[in-house]
């Protein structure tokens, strides 16, 4: 089954449109939801959020057959995200067009051997950039593969501060094995991919979370990269585990730790008060260490923190009126969500629904396409930009 999600354009010289599909065969969902997106022949850049469960190489063929080879990046997901609302198991593409639009792609593999320099690597496409007033850099991980950071260190080594960063980490509907980027024809793994995307119009990135501190803070007394070996000099997991009063199971099944450590981050104090939040991705009761998806810096506070339904969705109209602000009352060509599992996992299936009529309704009528993610990247301003558990809102004028 096919769902024309919508189209808009404001301008003549841009356009921006979306389809989708949830048709179990890769080559027929594929060429479904990119007929859908391309509603005209001057599209500059695909953008594809798609299950890991598709024979990806069969998608992406049927994609670039039907686009005519129209530059590409996507991912696998966690669940997509599009106007008509949230699903699993199918593949939503978004089409950028119109001369208004400049656009530059690159791709990184074996990432996780130097993720610095694959974000550097990648960032590099913005120099071949058709010069344009509004520009960004968007970026697609493989969040398994280490330090995301890093990645966001990378780029902005390369570009500074003059060019906003902004995407997400790709999923495997939480299986937490193997996460897949796209660039072009190639079906990568370990790669971060990205498109650099110049417009006439202003680009604007929201980012809000919703989460609360719970309790005392701790600090974190022993860490070393993306692992916590202590707080407050005693085990991580058993300090975790006092604070929040977990399920019997989630005390000694990893599975279950982790399930319950989705709607239970990690919040870092951030410069600008704002916390940073940590997902917590794994416990090792053996060590008593926890292990995250971005480093935790030994010697800081942290707190444990927690969301509800209400905090979650307040956060959601905060992060799209934030993207929307540089607007300034223009009509978005759309907007596209990068959203963490976390806050589905709080939100549950009919809270997810309710989040994604109110990204829809903050269009107003234009067309909305995204995916739940393993973390996400926002970066406006200083060199940190990667996020856990966090709603990222790019809106496109």
């Amino acid at each position: 089954m096919s769902d024309l999600t919508g189209r808009s354009g404001n301008q003549q010289s841009r356009w921006l449109a979306v389809g989708q599909s949830s048709d179990s065969d890769a080559g027929r969902a594929g060429e479904a939801a990119t007929a859908q997106a391309l509603i005209a022949d001057d599209a500059q850049l695909l953008l594809v959020f798609c299950s890991h469960s598709y024979d990806l190489q069969e998608l992406l063929a049927a994609i670039n057959r039907r686009s005519g080879g129209v530059a590409l990046i996507g991912c696998s997901t966690a669940g997509e995200i599009a106007t008509a609302g949230p699903g699993d198991s199918g593949v939503v593409v978004t089409a950028f067009g119109g001369p208004g639009f400049a656009v530059s792609t690159a791709c990184a593999t074996d990432a996780s051997d130097d993720l610095r320099n694959a974000g550097a690597k990648v960032a590099h496409c913005a120099s071949a950039l058709e010069d344009k007033p509004h520009r960004a850099l968007m970026l697609l991980t493989d969040g398994l593969a280490g330090d995301q950071q890093e990645i966001v260190r990378g780029a902005y080594g390369v570009i500074g501060a003059s060019v906003p960063l902004v995407g997400g980490c790709a999923g495997d509907d939480l299986k937490m094995q193997s996460t897949y980027q796209l660039h072009n024809e190639s079906v990568l793994s370990n790669a971060v991919v990205g498109a650099a995307l110049g417009s006439e119009a202003p680009l604007g990135i929201g980012v809000r979370h919703g989460w609360r501190r719970v309790g005392d803070p701790v600090v974190v007394t022993r860490s070393s990269d993306n692992r916590v070996y202590t707080l407050n000099d005693r085990p991580a997991v058993d300090v975790y585990l006092e604070h929040l009063s977990p399920p019997e199971e989630a005390r000694h099944d990893p599975e279950s730790f982790t399930r319950f450590a989705l709607t239970h981050p990690l919040g870092l104090s951030g410069r600008s008060g704002e916390d940073h939040v940590r997902f917590v991705g794994e416990a090792n009761f053996d060590d008593g260490s926890l292990g995250f998806i971005a480093e935790v810096p030994q010697g800081g506070l942290a707190w444990f923190m927690e969301g509800d339904d209400a905090s979650v969705l307040e956060a959601t109209d905060a992060a799209c009126a934030a993207a929307l602000a540089p607007l300034e009352g223009q009509q978005p060509l759309g907007l596209i969500a990068f959203d963490c599992i976390a806050r589905r996992g709080i939100l549950g299936d009919e809270g997810i629904s309710t989040e994604v009529d109110r990204v829809a309704r903050q269009a107003g009528g234009a067309p909305v396409a995204g995916f739940y993610t393993y973390g996400e990247i926002a970066r406006t301003r200083g060199q940190s930009g990667f996020h856990n558990q966090t709603l990222v809102v790019l809106a496109v004028g």
